[in-house]
């Protein structure tokens, strides 16, 4: 299997499994009125949106460099990302209004039924496993869109935990009287819930800001010099510059030599400092300048 058919079969996977427990969290939530269920209906259904935003962005970040695009189409990926962050901030804000006028401002009976707590069990269940698939695959092939997909998932794992912690509050609460305060649970939860969203799309949404904006890892450069001189024949190693592009980097670099150097030395040296430069940061895209000593 082809790494562009990889990373499709990990996304395609994902938007099947996002339109199953959209479905089914839905019909639950309506059928028991329970805010917490259905703030995960809301936040599955964005991560609907999201593994769809997801498998284009996998198929369209492989496509080749062309005259318009250069450096090829990988950010893409980062774009995906980004806006699904902002999609997570809209839910989030959302479900933190719903559960606040729950709490104050109107009553909803809740039927923490065993639909609801089979429910929770299954999305759990399936986030475990897509979540992994889709961190495998992000981890292999560097992949920001997988990851941020991967991420989604594990965060409604979290979720899915405390809803059921929710729906068990109300339970509880109309089992023993003394325990009424329980009753406010499932809204406590849709809350607990709207804030584990909040702040992994906001560390998601400013990683993708850096990737835009052509951040480099931290110390990347320093790296890049420290192996780069080691190399016999090279005197010094200057002006590294690294940019991100989807699942790759690209990387400029000056080095300086003996000026009595053949034409076909340099071109193999050149080969060596690609190699090594790639070994730190895989599949890179290296470009070598070659300067004269003096």
């Amino acid at each position: 299997m082809s790494i562009s058919e990889e990373k499709h079969k990990a996304a395609l996977s994902s938007l099947l499994a996002a339109i199953g427990l959209t479905s089914l969290k839905l019909i639950v939530g309506l059928l028991t009125h329970s805010l917490g269920i259905l703030a995960e209906a809301a936040h599955s259904a964005l991560d609907l949106a999201a593994a769809g935003m997801t498998l284009f962005a996998v198929r369209a970040a492989d496509l080749p460099p062309d005259a318009e695009h250069p450096f090829g189409h990988g950010k893409i990926e980062n774009l995906s990302a980004l806006f699904e962050t902002l999609l997570l901030l809209i839910t989030a804000l959302w479900i933190i209004y719903e559960a606040i006028q729950r709490l104050f401002f109107e009553r909803v009976e809740v039927e923490p039924s065993l639909w609801g707590f089979l429910v929770m069990g299954v999305s759990i269940a399936v986030d475990v496993s897509r979540s992994r698939l889709l961190q495998r695959t992000a981890e292999k092939y560097n992949s920001q869109a997988l990851e941020a997909d991967a991420l989604h998932f594990r965060t409604d794992i979290w979720s899915s935990s405390v809803v059921i912690l929710g729906l068990a509050g109300v339970a509880l609460a109309q089992r023993f009287p003394t325990l009424s305060w329980m009753a406010q649970a499932d809204s406590v939860a849709a809350i607990i819930v709207a804030l584990i969203v909040i702040f992994v799309s906001g560390e998601l949404g400013w990683r993708s800001i850096q990737m835009l904006i052509d951040t480099a890892p931290q110390g990347i450069a320093e790296q890049i010099v420290r192996t780069v001189e080691a190399l016999e024949g090279v005197e010094d190693c200057h002006a590294v510059r690294v940019r991100p592009s989807g699942a790759r980097w690209f990387v400029d670099l000056h080095i300086t030599m003996d000026g009595q150097t053949s034409l076909a030395q340099a071109h193999a040296l050149t080969e060596v400092v690609e190699h090594q430069v790639q070994k730190l940061l895989p599949e890179s895209d290296v470009t070598v300048h070659v300067e004269p000593r003096g």
